[in-house]
């Protein structure tokens, strides 16, 4: 909706005049603009968590830590050298499970 912004604005006095039902009716004509949405067509659109997947197949390309890089024996998260903190009982571990 455009605005006119050379229009006189309101004061404080007209503002207290309109009455409430004023501002209901306001509120149902807005609300009635809404689109209608047919349930089970929203239904059939929507993926849930635990649906049937065994037709699908994954690949996905593993590829196995750098030499700059360590697994973290907390997380088991492949880090950079550069987030490790310290070995606790010979295992390391990265910044975020030390902290």
């Amino acid at each position: 909706m455009a605005t006119d912004y050379d229009s006189p604005r309101k004061t404080d006095d007209d503002a207290r005049e309109e009455s409430l039902q004023e501002f209901q009716a306001r509120r149902a004509d807005a609300s009635s603009d809404s689109i209608d949405v047919d349930e089970t067509e929203l239904a059939d659109l929507v993926e849930l968590p635990g649906a049937d997947l065994s037709d699908e197949e994954l690949s996905v390309r593993v590829i196995p830590p750098q030499a700059d890089e360590f697994t973290c024996s907390r997380c088991f998260l492949v880090h950079h050298h550069s987030q490790r903190a310290s070995e606790r009982d010979d295992q390391p571990i990265c910044l975020e499970c030390a902290a």
